[in-house]
C-alpha cells in the first residue's frame, strides 16, 4: 500500500518547486521560510480547506473526489504523468483497498516475438522493471552491453546504475538515468504491491548512491517516444529515434522500436551492426 511518506514527499516536493509568483499569488513579506508554496497557498489554489490539505499531505486520505484531485493538479501545476501518479497514490492509500501481489511478466508470446523479428530495425520488449524479455537480432546486437552485463536476466535499470560501462554506452547517461528512475517511481505508485519491483528498488538504493539521490526527488515519467544516443563498442556512435507501445493483450509489457534517419551516419552504423549481428544465436532472452 502507498505509504503516508510517499504522499507527503510527493506533495511537498511539488509545492516546493512553485513560487508564489509562478502561481500568480502575491508574495507578502520578505521573510518566507520556504521558497515554494505554503500549505495554505496550495489549499487556496486547489479550492479546499487548509485542514483538509494538511491531512492529505500527511497521508490521511480517505476518499478523494475528482474535483479535489483536479484542484490539486491545477494548484501544483502537475503534468500528465504527475497527475496520474498522484491519482495512483491517493487511490492505493484510500479505504477498502485489498493488498495484492502481482506476478511480473517474464515471457512474451510467440506471436510477439514474430512481430519483433519482422522489424528491420532494432526492437525489444521489456516489462515495467526494465527487464529485457525479448529482442530481435538487431535489438540484441544494439543492446549487447546490457545483455552481456547479466545474460540470464538482462535489466536496463541495473545496467544503468551498476555497470561502469553504462555512461560510455548511453551518451546521455544523466538523462537516461533520470528517466529510468522516474519511470520506476511511476510504476511503484501504480502498483505498490509488486514485490519484484520493491526488491529491485531496494537493491538499487542499497548499491547505487546515484539511484538513491534520484529516487528521493520523486520525479515521475512514462516512456512513450524520443531519441537516444549510443556509443556501441563495435560500430561507434548512433542516434536513434524510438517509439514505445504498450502491448494491450500482455499487461505490463512494452515494445520499443528504434529507427535511424535514412542516409545518416547512424543508419550506416545500423547496417554495419546488422552485418556484425548476422549469427544464428536466438534473439529471445531466456
Amino acid at each position: 500500500m502507498a505509504t503516508n511518506d510517499d504522499i507527503r514527499d510527493f506533495l511537498t516536493s511539488r509545492r516546493g518547486r512553485i513560487t508564489p509568483d509562478r502561481a500568480g499569488l502575491p508574495a507578502y513579506g520578505g521573510n518566507r521560510r520556504v521558497s515554494g508554496l505554503r500549505r495554505e497557498e496550495v489549499a487556496l489554489l486547489a479550492g479546499i480547506s487548509v485542514e483538509y490539505y494538511t491531512r492529505l499531505e500527511r497521508g490521511h486520505v480517505g476518499t478523494v473526489s475528482e474535483s479535489v484531485l483536479e484542484g490539486l493538479v491545477r494548484a501544483l501545476q502537475l503534468d500528465e504523468d504527475e497527475a496520474a501518479h498522484l491519482a495512483d497514490l491517493l487511490r492505493t492509500a484510500g479505504p477498502g483497498r485489498p493488498q495484492r501481489r502481482r506476478t511480473t511478466p517474464r515471457k512474451v508470446r510467440p506471436g510477439v516475438q514474430l512481430v519483433l523479428d519482422s522489424f528491420t530495425g532494432p526492437a525489444l520488449v521489456r516489462n515495467e522493471h526494465f527487464d529485457l524479455l525479448a529482442l530481435n537480432a538487431l535489438g540484441r546486437a544494439l543492446y549487447a552491453p546490457v545483455v552481456d552485463f547479466a545474460p540470464k536476466r538482462p535489466n536496463t535499470a541495473r545496467f544503468i546504475f551498476l555497470s561502469p560501462e553504462a555512461p560510455r554506452f548511453f551518451l546521455d547517461w544523466d538523462r537516461i538515468a533520470d528517466e529510468c528512475v522516474a519511470a520506476l517511481r511511476a510504476e511503484a505508485g501504480r502498483d505498490p504491491y509488486d514485490k519484484d519491483l520493491s526488491d529491485l528498488i531496494g537493491e538499487l538504493s542499497t548499491r547505487s548512491e546515484t539511484f538513491r539521490t534520484r529516487w528521493a526527488v520523486h520525479n515521475v515519467h512514462t516512456h512513450r517516444a524520443g531519441s537516444k544516443r549510443f556509443h556501441h563498442p563495435e560500430v561507434g556512435d548512433l542516434e536513434l529515434s524510438y517509439e514505445s507501445l504498450r502491448l494491450v493483450a500482455d499487461e505490463g509489457q512494452t515494445m520499443s522500436i528504434y529507427t535511424a534517419e535514412p542516409g545518416s551516419p547512424s543508419a550506416r552504423a545500423l547496417d554495419l551492426l546488422g552485418s556484425w549481428a548476422a549469427t544464428p544465436a536466438a534473439a529471445k532472452v531466456e
